[in-house]
């Protein structure tokens, strides 16, 4: 018989998107959720979800909050140990800090211990989902799977392709990097909770040759995602347009090469023209929005209201480690932020969707996590909503669960996180 576990507490579900109706409409309450061989099986009233499972644990969680594991959509795992290093330009940020980083982890020890390093720090943060760049290293992409394998963890992750403008140590060929990452795909894809993202960088380090490359892996693997980054920062676009001067827009560099498709995720996705935005609707495209990285690094202001009044699949992530926090409560508070500034701040329950069902959307991951509804996998978070003395006054003062709520996002850290369930166990407390 299956070990059952039930959660007592206020469970949070979203039974539509905040986005497209009246955002608390969007939210169910409930009183419990059952967990059973690595899923959620029930959700509902307390006392008759215990009446009918006498044989479950019940853990009793009081006012705290139990809602989905948070969902980063764009990360990348090997700049763990460099995260928060003085802000520059992109570019320069990349040559500085990112690229000597990444050049260490052709050494499969360390980066084995980088990886079990961030997935430890993002358990803290609750963060059970993540879709993350690894190095051109394969031994980058080996490392954080088996990492992840063993804590039973859901991941995306890829070997990230580069052929030029980056150190002779982080460059590949488009030969090599068709068939290293078509290696790794067909070793770790569809593994346990793992899937296999393909991952040409950005267009400025790789050649017209390796974006072919990378579009005829992904032609032929359809099914898988293809992760790259597009339109961040205004001088990487001019860089762009010198490098592929006949191509339309950034968009095109990726589109004449057959990279761009419903399983696309794109990173940042700032300053994007009209024919882009167009064209990654009529495909429907995942955007993914990071801001604060686009603060830390200062790359511009995510048209969140604009994306998601045409259509667009958009989903949040902390970039880590461009992005200053391996918190998606912090990147939740940045996100509003970046809504006050540009005349639409996010209600709380839309920030939450974004850290969980809408990131689960744009990796196609909807139908098993981001939410608490029966069949889902059981990967839980559970806030405290009084974590700190200055929350804790502030959330006593609530009228309301989501005035309640909206302190933890703008002032939590992993002090919130009262537990971390990860495919149905405890993983932190």
């Amino acid at each position: 018989m299956a070990q059952k576990t039930l959660l007592k507490g206020r469970v949070l579900s979203f039974n539509g998107s905040p986005f497209e109706s009246e955002p608390t409409e969007a939210v169910t309450i409930s009183e419990a959720a059952l967990i059973e061989d690595g899923r959620i099986s029930a959700v509902g009233e307390a006392d008759s979800l215990i009446s009918a499972n006498r044989d479950a644990e019940v853990v009793n969680h009081g006012q705290h909050v139990i809602m989905a594991g948070f969902v980063d959509a764009h990360v990348h795992y090997p700049q763990t140990a460099m995260i928060a290093s003085w802000g520059k330009r992109l570019i320069d940020w990349l040559n500085t800090y990112t690229f000597p980083e990444e050049m260490k982890f052709g050494n499969p020890d360390y980066a084995a211990e980088i990886a079990n390093r961030y997935l430890d720090l993002t358990a803290s943060h609750g963060t059970t989902t993540m879709c993350s760049f690894c190095t051109i290293h394969p031994e980058s992409v080996d490392a954080f799977f088996t990492a992840a394998q063993q804590r039973r963890q859901r991941v995306v992750a890829g070997k990230t392709c580069m052929d030029r403008n980056a150190p002779e140590g982080l460059r590949d060929t488009p030969q090599t990097a068709y068939d290293q990452s078509q290696a790794l795909l067909e070793k770790w894809h569809g593994v346990d909770r793992i899937s296999y993202a393909i991952t040409p960088r950005f267009s400025p380090t790789s050649t017209p040759e390796q974006l072919e490359a990378m579009g005829a892996l992904w032609a032929e693997h359809p099914h898988c995602l293809m992760q790259t980054h597009l339109s961040e920062q205004t001088d990487e676009i001019s860089w762009v347009r010198e490098l592929f001067p006949d191509a339309r827009d950034y968009l095109d560099t990726y589109e004449k090469f057959g990279l761009l498709g419903s399983h696309g995720v794109y990173g940042h996705v700032i300053h994007l023209e009209s024919r882009e935005r167009d064209r990654l609707r009529e495909v429907d495209a995942s955007l993914i929005h990071c801001p604060t990285s686009n603060t830390f690094i200062g790359s511009g202001l995510f048209d969140m209201d604009g994306l998601m009044g045409e259509g667009h699949r958009v989903g949040l992530a902390t970039d880590t480690g461009g992005g200053s926090s391996f918190s998606m409560l912090h990147t939740m508070a940045s996100a509003y932020e970046i809504g006050q500034l540009r005349g639409s701040p996010l209600h709380a329950a839309q920030l939450l969707w974004l850290g969980t069902v809408g990131s689960a959307r744009t990796l196609r991951m909807d139908d098993c996590i981001g939410n608490v509804a029966p069949g889902m996998e059981a990967d839980l978070v559970v806030l405290d909503l009084a974590s700190t003395p200055a929350i804790a006054q502030r959330e006593a003062c609530a009228d309301d669960l989501w005035e309640a709520i909206f302190p933890t996002i703008m002032m939590g850290d992993d002090r919130a996180i009262a537990e971390v369930w990860i495919a149905g166990r405890r993983v932190s407390s």
